[in-house]
C-alpha cells in the first residue's frame, strides 16, 4: 500500500478521546469511595474534573464540538446518577451508547456504507469517492467488524456489571476497555484494512484509480470516534 499510506492510529487519534474518556469515571469511583458512597459527592467531582478537562482541551485548540459532546455525557451521567440514586447508574451511558454504536456500525455494512470508511473518508476529504472503488469498500467493510466487536465487547462486560451494580468494576473496565482496546482495535482494523486490498492497489488515499478525482484536502488527525 506504500510508506505514503499513514496508519488508522495516526488519522483517527484515538488516546486522546480515550484518555479523556476515563478521566471522569475514575474521579467519579474514586470521590464515591473517598465520601463514603455519596453519589452527590461522586457526581459534583466528575462534572468539576470533565468541566477541567474539557477546559484543557479548549486551550490547546481541541475541536469544540468533541469537547462538549464528552462533556455532555458526563453530565447526563451525573444527571441519571442523581435521580436515581444509584452509583452504577453514572456508566448507564456506556452500557447504551455501546449497543447503539454497536448496531450502528453493523447497519452501516449491510447498506453499504461501512462507518469505518465514511470516518476515514471524511479525514482525507474524499468524500464518497472511496465507495466507488470495490476492492477499497470490501476492505473497510471488513475491518469495520473490527469496531462492531469493539463495542460488543464492551457491552458484555459492562452489562453484567451495571446490573449487579459493581462500581469499582465498572470504573475499572472503563479504564481497561478504554485505550487498550481502541489501540487494539486500531492496530488489527488496520491490519485487516490493508491484507483486505489486492496487493496492487496504491492504499486508502488513492481510491479508484482512474475514475475521475475531486481534490483531496490535506489528512488531518480527525476527532476519534467516541469511546462510549
Amino acid at each position: 500500500m506504500g510508506s505514503s499510506t499513514a496508519s488508522l492510529a495516526t488519522l483517527l487519534g484515538g488516546r486522546r478521546g480515550a484518555i479523556d474518556a476515563t478521566v471522569p469515571p475514575v474521579a467519579f469511583v474514586v470521590a464515591w469511595l473517598a465520601s463514603g458512597e455519596s453519589v452527590i459527592v461522586a457526581s459534583a467531582v466528575a462534572v468539576v474534573a470533565a468541566f477541567i478537562l474539557a477546559g484543557w482541551r479548549l486551550s490547546r485548540r481541541a475541536r469544540p464540538r468533541a469537547v462538549l459532546i464528552g462533556l455532555l455525557g458526563v453530565c447526563v451521567a451525573a444527571l441519571i446518577t442523581l435521580r436515581t440514586g444509584r452509583a452504577a447508574d453514572f456508566f448507564l451511558i456506556q452500557v447504551v451508547s455501546n449497543a447503539a454504536s454497536a448496531l450502528a456500525w453493523m447497519v452501516s455494512i449491510v447498506v453499504r456504507w461501512p462507518l469505518l470508511g465514511v470516518v476515514v473518508g471524511a479525514v482525507l476529504g474524499q468524500r464518497s469517492r472511496w465507495r466507488n472503488d470495490p476492492a477499497l469498500l470490501r476492505a473497510y467493510s471488513r475491518a469495520s467488524w473490527v469496531w462492531v466487536m469493539q463495542y460488543v465487547t464492551r457491552l458484555v462486560v459492562f452489562l453484567p456489571l451495571w446490573l449487579s451494580g459493581a462500581v469499582v468494576a465498572l470504573g475499572m473496565a472503563r479504564v481497561t476497555l478504554s485505550w487498550p482496546l481502541i489501540a487494539a482495535c486500531l492496530a488489527v482494523s488496520w491490519v485487516v484494512l490493508r491484507r483486505s486490498l489486492p496487493p496492487d492497489h496504491p492504499g486508502i488515499r488513492e481510491p479508484a484509480p482512474g475514475l475521475s478525482r475531486q481534490p483531496a484536502s490535506p489528512a488531518r488527525p480527525a476527532d476519534p470516534p467516541p469511546v462510549p
